[in-house]
């Protein structure tokens, strides 16, 4: 099985363990990016997984695509070209103190990338699962148009198209997410989402849920899950489900979705080491178990469990194997020394 994703990977800076950026005199650099991420969870688990970018062609732009194929990435539809890799500075927060993320990305690569870039038959040769974020759109330029065409192509050839809302405020407003989203729906099977997704991009609010003192409802879900289906007619929707305790700790859950009927996660409390990629290792797991062929109860529980580690990882690629996941969501939390 072979999985397409496409979207912005960026230098990723920030102070070592928990300093604030005013203190740090020196910043870890890694590779990251919403899609990348899902890349790098499904080529950790074996899966044949592509990524497709467009990157500067000089030393950083190599580094990135170098951070690709360290965990084995396939990364030959890469595009080369543009001036600058876009860079993120991540703040990781404590206790009460929030983590903050700083974009530097305007004017990357991708940001500017054409249709002209992208041959998408070529690309989706023999390959069975297309996925894309919000974020890829929500760019601007050509992309809202490159990642129609993308889903276009995808489902002429037969392919299975997931997308994760990740609507980002500092990118774009609602409106325009709305709007561009709305034309990308129709092509989509399984739509990944959060608790604050789709009320940001579709109006579509959970009730009885207050997402700052960590409330979340079950029922309120089922009924944001079941109007995203009827108003898109996805065959699945999935929600992380993330009760924020503080900065340090949340409780960590999920929520699958299809045919009317929908099944829920065990939740696991979680001491986070570094959130930042929790959501893309959630999506990561989701298609792993569905590519799988797991019933909708067992892939569920493998993606949260799958998230619920990467919270343990620093940086943002889950580095972690099937077996590990599978340990977790059969029940073993205890995270005693394996020897």
């Amino acid at each position: 099985m072979k999985v397409i994703t496409f979207g912005e990977i960026m230098m990723r800076l920030n102070p070592e363990g928990y300093l604030r950026l005013v203190q740090a005199e020196r910043l870890e650099a890694t590779y990251a990016g919403g899609e990348a991420n899902v890349a790098v969870s499904l080529a950790n688990y074996g899966v044949d997984a592509a990524f497709v970018t467009k990157v500067p062609a000089h030393e950083i732009g190599q580094m990135a695509v170098n951070a690709l194929r360290r965990y084995g990435v396939d990364t030959s539809e890469i595009v080369r070209g543009g001036d600058r890799l876009g860079v993120f500075f991540v703040e990781k927060g404590a206790s009460q103190r929030a983590s903050k993320v700083i974009y530097d990305r305007a004017n990357s690569a991708i940001a500017l990338a054409t249709a002209a870039d992208f041959d998408w038959e070529k690309i989706f040769a023999g390959a069975d699962w297309f996925h894309f974020t919000g974020i890829t759109p929500a760019l601007g330029g050509e992309l809202p148009a490159i990642c129609l065409e993308a889903c276009k192509a995808a489902k002429k050839l037969g392919l299975t198209v997931s997308c994760d809302l990740n609507y980002r405020k500092k990118l774009w407003t609602r409106e325009q997410a709305n709007a561009t989203m709305t034309e990308l729906m129709p092509y989509v099977d399984v739509c990944i989402s959060n608790e604050e997704d789709a009320k940001d991009v579709f109006g579509i609010e959970a009730k009885d849920t207050d997402l700052n003192t960590g409330k979340l409802s079950q029922e309120g879900y089922v009924s944001v899950a079941r109007q995203l289906e009827e108003r898109f007619h996805f065959k699945k929707v999935a929600f992380t489900l993330r009760g924020s305790l503080s900065a340090s700790d949340n409780d960590w859950a999920g929520m699958l979705y299809s045919n009317g009927q929908a099944v829920f996660s065990p939740t696991y409390r979680v001491h986070i080491v570094d959130r930042v990629g929790g959501g893309d290792s959630f999506g990561g797991g989701l298609i792993y178990a569905l590519l799988s062929g797991y019933d909708d109860q067992k892939a569920i529980n493998f993606a949260v469990a799958a998230s619920c580690l990467k919270h343990s990882i620093e940086h943002d690629f889950n580095l972690v194997s099937v077996s590990e996941v599978e340990t977790l969501a059969s029940g073993n939390a205890s995270g005693r020394v394996q020897r």
